[in-house]
């Protein structure tokens, strides 16, 4: 799941980052309200957490503007506890509202809800060929064998099942798992799909992910495309 901060204050910031980035998430920071803008209009999100004190464009006014081409999730953060603080919040299309300080188990709790309200029309079970995945358990199975991903591999499966059949080049892959911090020149995204395709292919003779040269990577069931690889290992429980 991908998610954008807009705050201002960093010891906040940061601290929501990297205890989000520990729960599995993808968190993208933004410090101010043009640039939190930007972000949220030009990358997609499945949920923004907002503060409405910042630099430039306060969190009303980014909302405003956000609600004109976007229905993204947001969750407003403010340390003003009064009624027509969160009215208005509420009024200029907020998803939910927080009052700081606030618990971080409130604050993932929340920010799970809305995404689960967000995919109510979505399928939470996504099926290709014997490969299956929950997303909101964040578990895949192939032909009835659990496998052992990271959070950064599920996120990149989670990706490529949702997209099955296209081809996503390295540059989308890296902007809807990897924060806007990563460096394109780097090999990250060939070592992840590495990984990822020995726990979900190497083991099968049926193989799911495939390299499209010159353009990038789909997953997808081919008929008549198999391996050589050993036998499916035994089955294992959930």
């Amino acid at each position: 799941m991908k998610l954008l901060i807009v705050e201002d204050e960093i010891k906040t910031a940061d601290y929501l980052r990297d205890g989000l980035a520990e729960q599995g998430w993808t968190v993208d920071v933004a410090r101010d309200g043009v640039s939190g803008l930007h972000l949220a209009r030009e990358l997609d999100y499945d949920v923004i957490v907002l503060d409405v004190m910042l630099p430039g464009m306060d969190g009303f006014a980014v909302l405003r503007e956000l609600r004109t081409r976007k229905q993204t999730p947001v969750i407003m953060l403010t340390a003003r506890d009064r009624i027509d603080d969160r009215v208005h919040g509420l009024g200029a299309g907020a998803d939910d509202y927080l009052v700081k300080p606030f618990s971080f188990i409130e604050l993932l709790a929340r920010l799970q809800a809305l995404v689960r309200r967000g995919r109510q029309q979505e399928p939470t079970e996504l099926q290709i060929g014997d490969l299956s995945i929950n997303l909101i358990a964040r578990r895949a199975h192939r032909d009835g064998c659990r496998l052992d991903l990271t959070g950064k591999e599920f996120a990149l499966l989670a990706l490529l099942a949702q997209r099955r059949g296209q081809i996503l080049s390295k540059t989308v892959i890296a902007a809807q798992v990897w924060d806007i911090n990563f460096d394109s020149h780097t090999n990250v995204v060939e070592v992840a799909i590495k990984r990822l395709r020995t726990k979900i292919d190497g083991p099968f003779r049926d193989k799911l992910l495939h390299t499209v040269r010159g353009m990038g990577y789909v997953l997808e069931a081919r008929e008549g495309e198999q391996g050589e690889g050993p036998s499916p290992p035994g089955r294992a429980s959930a």
